[in-house]
């Protein structure tokens, strides 16, 4: 959705940004192109591959963006650092990006059953999926599955997982996915692969994924200069929902008890919410890129 989210972002010449999921640096050419000549933008990523990729794409328009490694949630700390006022935008594209699906060794998809069980997006995490398979509590491994996968076979998974691994460790994507067939019934695996939600889940642990993304949110609309844009691409209705929630607190004016004759708490609308519905893939956008179907797209504008 890389036209919708740059069209949301209403981006200016003159204007300055931060791209707080760099990824494969799609959406920072479009911001740098965009913006030309005198925009400015700002970029983390907490992958080593994806920055040295993304420096090299964005090239051309070296001495108007800033690639730092650190998570997007430090955005006050790299704010206050290089000394920005505010931004006119501010995207945020969750969740795991296609490159580092399709990179296979990286172990974050069942498509690839021979790889170790790894799905770190910063390589220097100590934090593996293999660690968390293999040393996680029974209740806490039920708790996370679901919780971030909303699996409705988290116990048995759970149950099992611990049985097998008192024979010998879980090491490869496909020791796991036997686990996860032999936990679901059959009847209840045709609709997509039964690993999806467990995958989903270790993923949503390993990196920490959820944790402070509500805060992080409310950070970046209060830091946008008045009609500044924050767009957030999101890829299950985990993300979606703390999106949803974060902007209607932004949006809501005055929490006072209606009975009183005049506001009290102080509180004031800050921004306009200005997709009242998410914006979804395209019919096209769905044959081109399958992975697209999950995503919604979400925008507000600080007043």
């Amino acid at each position: 959705m890389l036209n919708e989210c740059i069209d949301g972002l209403n981006v200016k010449d003159n204007g300055i940004y931060f791209d707080g999921t760099l990824g494969g640096g799609g959406h920072s050419y479009e911001i740098l192109r965009k913006s030309l000549p005198n925009g400015q933008l700002v970029a983390t990523d907490l992958d080593d591959y994806a920055i040295g990729r993304a420096s090299e794409r964005l090239s051309e328009f070296n001495g108007r963006f800033t690639l730092i490694k650190d998570n997007f949630k430090s955005f006050l700390n790299i704010k206050e650092q290089l000394n920005i006022d505010g931004f006119d935008g501010i995207l945020l594209d969750l969740g795991v990006s296609s490159f580092q699906l399709d990179d296979r060794e990286r172990g974050f998809s069942y498509m690839a059953p021979d790889v170790e069980l790894d799905m770190r997006m910063d390589k220097t995490n100590p934090l593996t999926a293999k660690k968390v398979i293999n040393e996680y509590s029974q209740e806490d491994l039920k708790r996370i599955l679901t919780e971030y996968g909303e699996e409705r076979f988290a116990s048995l998974i759970a149950s099992n997982i611990v049985k097998v691994r008192k024979l010998k460790p879980i090491e490869k994507v496909k020791d796991l996915i036997e686990i996860i067939e032999n936990s679901i019934p059959k009847k209840f695996q045709k609709d997509g692969h039964p690993a999806k939600r467990t995958f989903q889940a270790i993923r949503i642990e390993v990196n920490g994924e959820l944790d402070g993304l509500y805060e992080v949110i409310i950070n970046m609309a209060r830091s946008l200069k008045k009609g500044g844009r924050i767009v957030i691409l999101t890829f299950h209705s985990l993300e979606d929902r703390i999106v949803k929630k974060a902007f209607k607190e932004l949006e809501c004016d005055c929490i006072c008890d209606k009975s009183l004759p005049v506001c009290v708490c102080g509180k004031k609308k800050e921004i306009e919410i200005l997709t009242k519905h998410p914006i979804t893939a395209t019919e096209k956008e769905l044959l081109e890129n399958s992975r697209s179907k999950s995503a919604k797209l979400r925008i507000a504008e600080k007043l």
